[in-house]
C-alpha cells in the first residue's frame, strides 16, 4: 500500500496569496518592514505541510514544526471530538489530534488505513 498524503486543499493557497497582495506595500514601506512577508509565508508551509500520512508503518502527524509516527501496532482508536475533530488515541491512552481532518474525513482515512481504521456505518 502506497502512503497517503491528508492535507488540507491547496486552494487554500489563495487566500495566502490575497495575503500577499495585501502584506506587500506595507512590507516594502521601509526596509524593516519585510518582516512582515514571513506571515504569508509561513501560512503557505501551514497548508504545504500539516497534515496525516497513513502509510504499511503507520500514521504520522506533520505539524509546522515537526512530526511524530505511530505504529499500527500502538494505535487504540479514533476519537471524534464534540466539535468533529479527531484524535488518534494510542495504546498508551495517549491522544495525539489529527490536523486538518475532520469527522466527515473518516471515511478517507478508513480506506487510507486499509481496514486498520474501521469506516463508520
Amino acid at each position: 500500500m502506497a502512503t497517503a498524503r491528508l492535507r488540507m486543499n491547496r486552494v487554500a493557497l489563495l487566500p495566502v496569496l490575497f495575503l500577499v497582495v495585501c502584506v506587500l506595500p506595507l512590507a516594502l514601506a521601509a526596509s524593516w518592514t519585510l518582516v512582515f512577508l514571513l506571515v504569508p509565508v509561513l501560512a503557505a508551509a501551514y497548508v504545504l505541510r500539516v497534515g496525516v500520512d497513513v502509510g504499511d508503518g503507520g500514521v504520522t502527524v506533520r505539524s509546522l514544526a515537526g512530526s511524530r509516527s505511530v505504529p499500527w501496532g500502538d494505535v487504540a482508536g479514533i476519537r471524534v471530538a464534540e466539535r468533529g475533530d479527531l484524535w488518534l488515541v494510542t495504546a498508551r491512552g495517549t491522544e495525539l489530534r489529527l490536523p486538518v481532518l475532520r469527522a466527515r474525513d473518516l471515511p478517507r482515512l478508513a480506506a487510507a488505513s486499509g481496514g486498520r481504521i474501521p469506516a463508520p456505518q
